[in-house]
């Protein structure tokens, strides 16, 4: 039983579930992030370009035969992929961005007040008569 009291605790821990959870909102992300770049951006490239439809490009090496499919390298869903590679990581930096930011924020606030004047001057009086009674 050791093993498996072991094992709940490792599962339950907050750094495991919080990851989980970055997991399957990033994926999810992902997913909305390829639909933003196939469907929302790449068309209007691919207008301004002459009509071209990236996820189509591709390089025949070998043509299809009677049984055999074509060999093609299909350098247009690579690029694809590359715009939405980079879409996704610049989404990432500006969001931990603003969490930094905020966690900044937070340590700010945080942190004591300085001391007033009156204290500093106190202070230096202190310092002052304990060095004098040396």
């Amino acid at each position: 039983m050791g093993m498996l009291k072991e094992f709940k605790e490792f599962a339950v821990r907050g750094n495991v579930v919080d990851m989980a959870v970055g997991i399957i909102i990033g994926a999810a992300f992902g997913k909305i992030v390829s639909s933003l770049v196939g469907d929302v951006i790449m068309p209007p490239i691919g207008f301004f370009l002459g009509g071209v439809d990236f996820s189509n490009l591709a390089l025949v090496i070998k043509e299809a035969a009677q049984n055999s499919p074509a060999v093609t390298i299909k350098y247009g869903k690579f690029v694809q992929t590359i715009i939405d590679f980079t879409i996704i990581a610049f989404s990432i930096f500006i969001i931990v961005k603003a969490v930094n930011s905020l966690k900044k924020e937070e340590v700010k606030e945080d942190a004591p007040p300085e001391p007033s004047k009156e204290e500093m001057l106190l202070t230096e009086i202190r310092d002052l008569l304990k060095e004098k009674n040396r």
